[in-house]
């Protein structure tokens, strides 16, 4: 069984207004060569997909039907309290799994075909998908709901790192397959975006 740590409570309350984050969000390529806290990136990963509501099983991102087809995972590099590696991230227990160990970084920017600030950044987020959990619902229309749901959860990625007063850029210019194989993602899951984040 693969290592599971417990990550701190989110907090639910913040000195930046949701007003302030929407007027100061950039995308941002150029980061400190510095680590981030195990308390931003539970931060971090809770506003892409924490639990909002325990007893229903609601998440900080709406999802079509309530079926939650995203998955994320973090590829480490300089996080306080976390070796090099890669990581999944499991909403419910609000805990990370660790799934390899190592600095990635350096392949996840290769994978991103070139694109160094990947590999410059304290740490990024994957979001992949499993498009079965929700087109075996809604059909063909159902990719279309996947992707709605990924940029809701990145939208609220942008805003929470603005809110810690942090940076980070959406990418979509990537191999597909290899961070596939990177990740050791299942052959049901496609990643969709890669977030690199650090210190402005």
């Amino acid at each position: 069984m693969n290592q599971e740590i417990m990550l701190p409570e989110p907090n639910k309350t913040s000195e930046t207004s949701i007003e302030e984050a929407i007027l100061k969000r950039r995308s941002v390529r150029d980061y400190k060569d510095e680590q981030l806290t195990l308390k931003e990136i539970s931060q971090i990963l809770w506003s892409s997909q924490g639990i909002t509501d325990s007893a229903a099983g609601h998440r900080t991102a709406p999802s079509a039907g309530a079926l939650y087809p995203l998955e994320i995972y973090l590829v480490v590099r300089k996080v306080e309290g976390l070796d090099a590696g890669v990581y999944h991230y499991l909403p419910n227990g609000h805990k990370l799994e660790k799934i390899l160990e190592s600095d990635f970084s350096t392949q996840l920017a290769s994978a991103a075909l070139g694109q160094s600030f990947t590999a410059d950044a304290a740490a990024s987020l994957v979001i992949s998908c499993v498009y079965d959990r929700t087109t075996k619902k809604y059909g063909e229309r159902g990719i279309r709901y996947v992707h709605m749901e990924a940029g809701h959860a990145a939208q609220n990625v942008y805003l929470q790192v603005e809110s810690l007063g942090l940076g980070t850029v959406t990418a979509g210019a990537f191999s597909d397959d290899e961070v596939k194989k990177l990740l050791k993602l299942g052959i049901e899951e496609t990643p969709l975006y890669i977030m690199p984040i650090g210190r402005k």
